[in-house]
């Protein structure tokens, strides 16, 4: 028996053939029992709106910090039309990475399951979807906010289509070129509230470029077996022993607690902030020194418990540092 999640095609859910009983021209078949929440579940997976939702708040901070700096309220439309416009890019974004890694997701246990690989989507129809989420975000930034922004997002989007997603089965060093796009989130809300680029903005970038790397080094050798399988070559693939992927982490988790303190230095917040900002970055640091911890594991449960809590800490950390960067916030005119 073919369970739901395997379905080939989402119509077949949604008007199911009855056995023995001739297709009957404009009869409606009520559609079968978990159709809808499939497809609702495949469209998050196919737009990637868990990672969307990271790019807008991050996003929803560089807006806020720069209006904030030009003595206005960040609670005005313009606020809804950058994050609509930027949460249309990403997930455009994420579609075309789908779009082209299906025969690569195919292969990894906790990604062969996404709509392209098990088939209820076909590769035009991914295709269709990124490109249009991607082209309707870029006009409705053009519309609402300014030139500048509209170009970071496409080059944004062109990066991490067009050259993180191949490279990553070439080299490990894609997860350092994938940082960049990855850290364009408050960059854009920035633009979109000053219209140009500027030191406070490219501090809040400099944040979440720092904070990918304890992330993506918890994430990778969590699926460092899936990731070789698939010949994907991350560091814990390339460099199996796992002291590289330490060091790495361990190094941009110490970088970040200065880096988090840039916009403080350049007056965007408060004190209150440098000591918070301070606080959360120990804890960050604690954990990916946790996280070493695999290097000595005696298991390989154990090995993957420091890696999950090493995530889950860093998705923790990045919206309560936006938050206390949101809060602490000084306005100027």
């Amino acid at each position: 028996m073919t369970p739901v999640s395997q379905a080939a095609n989402p119509a077949e859910l949604v008007a199911p053939k009855v056995q023995g009983a001739p297709h009957a021209p404009g009869v409606i078949h009520a559609p079968r029992a978990g159709a809808t929440a499939l497809l609702i579940h495949d469209l998050r997976e196919l737009f990637k709106v868990k990672v969307v939702g990271m790019v807008l708040v991050t996003g929803w901070g560089g807006f806020y910090l720069g209006s904030m700096q030009s003595g206005i309220s960040s609670l005005q439309r313009g606020l809804l039309d950058t994050l609509l416009g930027i949460g249309l890019v990403s997930a455009g974004a994420g579609a075309l990475n789908e779009a082209l890694e299906r025969k690569t997701d195919a292969r990894m246990t906790r990604t062969a399951d996404r709509p392209l690989p098990a088939g209820r989507f076909s590769l035009a129809q991914g295709v269709i979807g990124g490109i249009g989420a991607l082209g309707l975000g870029a006009l409705w930034l053009l519309m609402h906010t300014n030139l500048l922004t509209v170009a970071l997002a496409l080059l944004t989007a062109f990066t991490y289509v067009a050259i993180y997603t191949p490279l990553k089965r070439v080299t490990a060093l894609a997860t350092f070129l994938g940082a960049f796009p990855g850290a364009m989130g408050p960059m854009l809300g920035w633009t979109a509230a000053r219209g140009r680029i500027e030191w406070p903005g490219v501090a809040l970038f400099a944040i979440l470029f720092v904070w990918q790397f304890p992330h993506f080094m918890s994430i990778s050798w969590l699926y460092r077996d899936d990731y070789a399988r698939a010949g994907i070559r991350m560091l814990p693939v390339v460099q199996p022993d796992g002291w590289s992927t330490v060091a790495e982490a361990l190094f941009f988790a110490v970088v970040m607690i200065p880096v988090s303190l840039i916009p403080w230095w350049l007056g965007l917040v408060g004190i209150a902030y440098a000591a918070l900002a301070t606080a959360l970055g120990i804890f960050y640091l604690a954990y990916t020194v946790r996280f070493a911890g695999i290097l000595r594991a005696r298991t390989d449960t154990e090995s993957r418990m420091l890696a999950r809590d090493l995530l889950k800490v860093s998705v923790l950390y990045l919206p309560l540092l936006f938050t206390t960067l949101m809060l602490c916030a000084t306005a100027k005119g």
